[in-house]
């Protein structure tokens, strides 16, 4: 009889750690709070509770795939390495003085974020290149040696190297390399021009600057990760999740941290993106709403829009242009401070504030009864009845009611002169409306009206809310997966090996070079497929091509999306069309008379994802017995209604029931409105949709 064995995906998020293993056609799923000093210990426990439901040995598992908030944590937190930037005279506060741009514009008082690094930290050395890689001012050894001899004695960990055009031309950036390794033999180094060799300095230099912050760190964790599993008997290769929704190597991740900064939400999204081919859904709304954050993804086409510049850490109100901007291949998605562990306030204007601050695990929301003293979005959800205080996280952690009544009273209810309930309805109102103006904002960027769109949600919370997140939205369908509360770490388990390699060389279609394109094409996907090939060595290996196009003139550019024959035989009119033709697309007309510009090239080496199978859609046969009743708050009547509680284990395929009605299960909860009727599916997802009028 062979030996089974199984994958593990695993998804450190900023409250819990999920867990899931797969194996012989079944799966098993953990959540457990996660250890923030000691994230890997979370992981051990997670993986033994799987492991003792499908009753097998760690030594099964032959294959992990990791996503991890702890990169953007470290940035969030300003908790890494010390680190020094070496880039070139007279850009040494590049990263300090930001662009022109204000996310706020008529903010007096605006104060922006400060620097990854301050200013004593970041040093410089003569020689300079141009934007075409033509060398103006020579380099020398020995000035570089000055340099270093300084950040030598100040002891720093980890240097970043960031030099003018390096995209361009990087022998100055691998000679400074060179002597710090020479030098400072034990010192991790990161090169712009390989971890973002793209122009734009202000994004570069921040990039590569995060890239060695979080560098040891990073290193650090997924050594002590690599001989946890050992210890317990897992001895198997570890794959990480990157922003762009695809997996690479332990190794590659060592080298290139700042890539694992969205690993999580990318998972999130590539779960959905399943999802939605299984269901045949062109247009879905991925909706991530986990302990500490919400994520909104839109999903075309079941590929997740993506992007290759976010950011992190945004301080004001999580407006754009107030974070850390990181120049990475990135799934595209609007991030906010939303999730069951956010944080109640009122401000000064006396209105009830949510986030982006968070309870995470330790002490978490007040119902934990482990010493929070702010009302968190759980909080508000116990009280209005949302959440069985017996059977949460599996009935792992108990809830206290009156901890929570505590707080929204204390914090919210004696400043606003409401009682406990309203202050949990307010909050509850004000966390749904600032997921829904994200949602719509993030549309309306991407020309997309959402009433044409199907909802896909999943994480701990997210079930909870996106009922009511519909209605806001107008949206009419509304799918929520078995496995829905370990979303990300489902999709970890769905992402194919892939790795993303992109170079700056400008270019106008006026001075169209055929045989250069072909080029550049050809370096880069030798360089990406050499990274998959790592990962996976026998798999077939798919190149996704791409460029980044736009007006002269313009500030900002477009992705072009071309095919292989396109990118490796180019031509001038095709280029052109492929342009206008997206560009009318998102703005709804083109620019007569103007030349078009390439900036950025891109390859995308992918395996192939695996085969979906087509669900066939039941429609309701027949109600599924209540397991009980419980006191749920209708936001209609501004009351509590008595109402049924469904064990989603007890529906089969065909089942349905209409709301307002519970649904419970081991991670998370499904609050079906009133006016909607969830069915059943073949493949375990609840379907909701508007109940017809009769």
């Amino acid at each position: 009889m062979p030996k089974k064995t199984a994958r593990l995906g695993v998804d450190i998020g900023g409250t819990f750690t999920d867990v899931v293993l797969e194996i012989s056609g079944g799966s098993y799923s953990a959540k457990v709070l996660t250890t923030y000093i000691a994230p890997e210990n979370a992981i051990i426990e997670g993986m033994a509770q799987v492991c003792s439901k499908a009753r097998v040995s760690p030594s099964v598992i032959k294959q992990i795939v990791h996503g991890t908030t702890l990169a953007t944590n470290a940035l969030i937190e300003r908790r890494g390495a010390k680190t020094a930037l070496i880039t070139t005279e007279g850009f040494r506060d590049v990263i300090e003085m930001r662009t022109e741009s204000r996310f706020e514009q008529y903010d007096l008082n605006l104060s922006l974020p400060e620097p990854l690094l301050p200013r004593q930290m970041r040093y410089t050395v003569p020689g300079r290149i141009d934007a075409n890689g033509n060398e103006l001012v020579p380099l020398d050894r020995a000035d570089i040696e000055k340099v270093v001899h300084k950040i030598a004695v100040a002891g720093y960990e980890s240097v970043a190297i960031g030099l003018i055009h390096s995209y361009a031309n990087d022998t100055h950036e691998k000679l400074v390399r060179d002597v710090v390794c020479e030098l400072m033999p034990q010192t991790m180094i990161s090169l712009s021009s390989e971890v973002s060799p793209q122009m734009r300095e202000y994004e570069r230099f921040n990039t590569v600057v995060a890239n060695a912050y979080i560098k040891p760190l990073m290193k650090s964790y997924l050594d002590r990760l690599k001989g946890k599993m050992n210890e317990a008997g897992a001895d198997c290769n570890i794959f990480l999740m990157h922003s762009g929704g695809g997996i690479i190597s332990i190794e590659s991740a060592a080298n290139f941290p700042v890539r694992l900064v969205e690993s999580g939400p990318a998972g999130g999204a590539v779960f959905a993106a399943n999802i939605a081919e299984k269901y045949n859904l062109d247009k879905v709304l991925s909706f991530d709403m986990g302990g500490t954050t919400a994520k909104i993804c839109l999903i075309k086409d079941f590929t997740p829009k993506t992007s290759r510049v976010f950011e992190v850490a945004r301080t004001y109100r999580f407006k754009k242009g107030s974070g850390m901007p990181i120049s990475i291949p990135v799934i595209d998605m609007v991030e906010i401070g939303a999730g069951g562990g956010s944080l109640a306030q009122v401000d000064a204007m006396r209105q009830i504030r949510v986030g982006p601050e968070s309870a995470g695990s330790e002490p978490g929301p007040a119902c934990y009864n482990k010493g929070g003293d702010k009302p968190a979005v759980t909080d508000a959800d116990l009280v209005l009845g949302k959440l069985d205080p017996e059977n949460f996280a599996g009935g792992s952690i108990k809830l206290k009611k009156s901890s929570s009544e505590t707080v929204l009273q204390n914090v919210l209810g004696n400043s606003l002169d409401m009682d406990a309930i309203t202050s949990a309805f307010g909050l509850v109102e004000v966390v749904d409306e600032n997921m829904a103006n994200a949602a719509r904002v993030h549309a309306v960027e991407n020309g997309e009206d959402l009433s044409q769109y199907t909802m896909i949600a999943f994480g701990g919370a997210a079930p909870l809310h996106a009922g009511r997140l519909c209605e806001k939205l107008g949206v009419d369908r509304l799918l929520v997966p078995q496995g829905a509360g370990v979303g990300s770490a489902i999709g970890f388990l769905r992402a194919p090996f892939s790795f993303e390699a992109n170079r700056s060389v400008y270019m106008s279609l006026s001075n169209f070079n055929d045989k250069k394109i072909k080029n550049i094409f050809t370096e880069l996907q030798l360089e990406a497929t050499k990274f998959v090939k790592d990962c996976d060595p026998i798999s077939e290996i798919l190149s996704e091509f791409k460029v980044y196009m736009r007006y002269s003139g313009q500030g900002w550019e477009i992705p072009i999306v071309l095919t292989k024959d396109q990118a490796m035989i180019p031509d001038v009119d095709i280029f052109k069309s492929r342009f206008i033709e997206d560009y009318v697309k998102l703005f709804g007309r083109a620019v007569d008379g103007m030349d078009i510009e390439i900036t950025v090239w891109s390859v995308n080496a992918t395996t192939p994802h695996e085969e979906v199978k087509s669900i066939m859609e039941n429609s309701h046969t027949k109600n599924t017995p209540s397991d009980g009743q419980r006191k749920l708050y209708d936001h209609q009547t501004e009351d509590f209604k008595v109402v049924d509680v469904v064990l989603r284990n007890n529906m089969i395929a065909g089942s349905s029931v209409d709301g307002p009605i519970i649904i419970t299960e081991d991670e998370t909860t499904i609050i079906v409105p009133a006016n909607r009727t969830a069915i059943c599916q073949s493949d375990g997802s609840i379907d909701m949709r508007l109940k017809v009028l009769k």
